[in-house]
């Protein structure tokens, strides 16, 4: 660790400390060229996968467009900010534990799908609509059909 007051690489760890709540460790650090000390922060940094679209382009993934996914799905239907929020958690967390770089969108669209047949049949339908790009009333005869499946 380069000191910020010399900039010498030479320190020395004195002290660790996990935090409260277990995600960060705080090291007090000493230079052993000019002897002041300093505080470094040391935390595990996840990063989700980019999404490939299916025009092959790549983008990071965002959280705020899969809120905004959730949002549109379930326009005026009765369902909790948190019931949202914890569905949002899932899909992400799912995404960091493939360990891939790279993902199709689709499989987010599946995810996306997957959380709102559990949170609200009416969203679900909506989503699927435009998602899967209805054309005619038997593509929503099998979304309703699909939907009385377990």
């Amino acid at each position: 660790m380069k000191c910020p007051f010399c900039g010498s690489f030479d320190t020395q760890v004195i002290d660790s400390r996990v935090n409260e709540a277990g995600e960060a460790i705080r090291r007090r650090r000493r230079c052993v060229d000019c002897d002041k000390r300093f505080t470094t922060w040391e935390t595990a940094e996840l990063r989700p996968p980019q999404i490939v679209k299916t025009n092959g382009t790549r983008e990071d993934f965002s959280e705020a467009k899969l809120r905004e996914g959730f949002r549109r799905a379930l326009h005026k239907r009765p369902v909790s900010t948190e019931l949202v929020d914890a569905a949002v958690d899932r899909i992400r967390q799912r995404l960091l534990t493939l360990g891939e770089r790279e993902i199709p969108a689709r499989e987010v669209g599946e995810q996306v799908m997957k959380e709102l047949k559990k949170l609200d049949k009416i969203a679900y339908i909506r989503f699927a609509s435009v998602y899967r790009s209805f054309q005619d009333v038997e593509d929503f005869q099998d979304v309703i059909r699909d939907i009385d499946q377990p």
